[in-house]
C-alpha cells in the first residue's frame, strides 16, 4: 500500500481520536462541539472500516503462507486456494482504499444551477436547448431529485434562449458536474427544405449552489433594478414593474428575472442565481491556482470546449473527453444519461488518483 498505507495510519488514529473525544461529557452535552466531530467522524468511517478489513486479510494471508509448509498435502491444499482468495480480496481492498483516499470534491453533495444557453445556430440552437433541457428534468425525475425552474427566456419559435433550473437532492453536483461546456448537435432543421444537415450548439453551465454562508454579498456592490415583464412577441406577463435585473458591480454580473409575478419572489430567485455565480468564479479561480497540468487533465472549465456531439442522421451521441459513443441518442434524450455519467465519472476519478499517487 506504500503511501496509501501510511495514509491510513493517520486515518486510523484521527478516528479513534474523534470517537474519545465524542465520547466526553463536554462534547456529548454541547452540540456545537459534538456536531462537528460526528461530521468528521463519518467523513473518515468508510475508508477505516474498509482499512481495518485489509489489515485482518493480511494477517489471515500470513497465516496461509505458515501452513503451506505443514506435512498434511489436504492442509496445504487448503492453504493454497485460502491464499488465493485472500491475495484477491488483498487487491480488492488495496483499489478500494486508495479510491477512498482521493480528496473529495467539497461541492459533490451540493444542490446544483443548471443554466442551458443557446449557442451557435440561432433558432435551431434554441430548439435544442429545449430537448437538453428536457433530458436533464427527466434524468432528475428518475433519481428523484427535485427541480424548479428559476429562469427562462424563450423565443418566438419554441426554443429557450436561455433557462436556469435548481435541482436538488443526494449527490447532484457529483453526478452532474461533468456536463458544463458545449453540446453540439448535427440534424436537419425543420426549415431546411433542401435537407442539408446543420451544426449548432448550446452551452451547459452546472454550478453548485451557494449558501449565504458560502458567499458574502455586500448590498452595497449591487445595483437593483425592476421593470414590467415582458413575454415574446410583446405578449404582456405582467402589468406591474415585476421584473428584477441585479448587477454586481465588482464583477460586472447581471442576473435578470421575471417568471414570478412578485418582485420580491424575482428578486430571491435572482440572488441565488448570482450567489452560485459568484461561488463558481471563486472555485474557478482557486482552480486556476493549483497548477497548469492539473487543469490540462481534467479540463478547463472553459465554456468553449465542445465536450459531446448529438449526431442525429446517424443516432449516435459522442462525448469527446472520453471517445465513447452511444447509438441511442434518443433514450438519452429521454434523460437515460447513466451510460455517459457513469464512465466519465470513472474517468476523472482515475486522473485524480493518478495525481494522488
Amino acid at each position: 500500500m506504500d503511501n496509501a498505507f501510511e495514509k491510513m495510519e493517520a486515518v486510523e488514529a484521527r478516528y479513534d481520536d474523534l470517537n474519545r473525544r465524542m465520547a466526553s461529557p463536554e462534547s456529548a452535552s454541547n452540540p456545537s462541539i459534538y456536531q462537528p466531530l460526528a461530521k468528521e467522524l463519518a467523513s473518515i468511517a468508510k475508508p477505516v472500516e474498509v482499512y481495518r478489513e485489509y489489515k485482518r486479510v493480511l494477517g489471515e494471508i500470513a497465516a496461509s503462507r505458515n501452513l503451506l509448509a505443514d506435512a498434511d498435502p489436504a492442509i496445504r491444499e487448503m492453504a493454497r486456494e485460502d491464499a488465493t482468495r485472500l491475495d484477491a480480496r488483498r487487491t480488492e481492498l488495496e483499489s478500494n482504499l486508495r479510491i477512498l483516499l482521493i480528496p473529495r470534491d467539497p461541492n459533490d453533495e451540493k444542490n446544483i444551477l443548471l443554466e442551458i444557453r443557446g449557442g451557435a445556430g440561432g433558432d435551431e440552437a434554441a430548439l435544442f436547448a429545449v430537448e437538453l433541457l428536457r433530458m436533464y428534468l427527466r434524468y432528475a425525475e428518475s433519481r428523484r431529485w427535485k427541480t424548479e425552474i428559476l429562469s427562462r427566456s424563450e423565443t418566438g419559435t419554441g426554443g429557450i434562449r436561455d433557462a436556469v433550473v435548481l435541482i436538488a437532492g443526494d449527490g447532484v453536483y457529483s453526478r452532474l458536474k461533468y456536463e458544463s461546456g458545449v453540446h453540439r448537435v448535427q440534424r436537419v432543421p425543420v426549415t431546411e427544405s433542401a435537407g442539408r444537415i446543420h451544426t449548432s450548439t448550446v452551452t451547459v453551465a452546472v454550478l453548485p449552489e451557494a449558501e449565504e454562508v458560502d458567499v458574502a454579498v455586500n448590498e452595497g456592490d449591487l445595483q437593483i433594478d425592476v421593470y414590467r415583464s415582458g413575454g415574446p412577441g410583446g405578449q404582456s406577463v405582467n402589468t406591474t414593474d415585476s421584473a428584477v435585473r441585479i448587477t454586481h458591480r465588482p464583477t460586472g454580473l447581471v442576473v435578470t428575472c421575471q417568471d414570478e409575478k412578485s418582485q420580491h419572489k424575482n428578486k430571491a430567485k435572482a440572488m441565488k442565481i448570482l450567489r452560485a455565480r459568484l461561488l463558481e468564479l471563486e472555485r474557478q479561480k482557486q482552480h486556476d491556482a493549483i497548477s497548469a497540468s492539473r487543469r490540462s487533465q481534467v479540463g478547463t472549465g472553459d465554456r468553449s470546449e465542445r465536450i459531446r456531439t448529438y449526431n442525429f442522421p446517424q443516432g449516435r451521441v459522442t462525448d469527446h473527453r472520453i471517445g465513447i459513443t452511444l447509438h441511442k441518442i434518443d433514450r438519452i434524450l429521454e434523460g437515460e444519461l447513466d451510460d455517459l455519467i457513469d464512465p466519465l465519472a470513472a474517468h476523472f476519478q482515475a486522473e485524480a488518483l493518478k495525481e494522488a499517487s
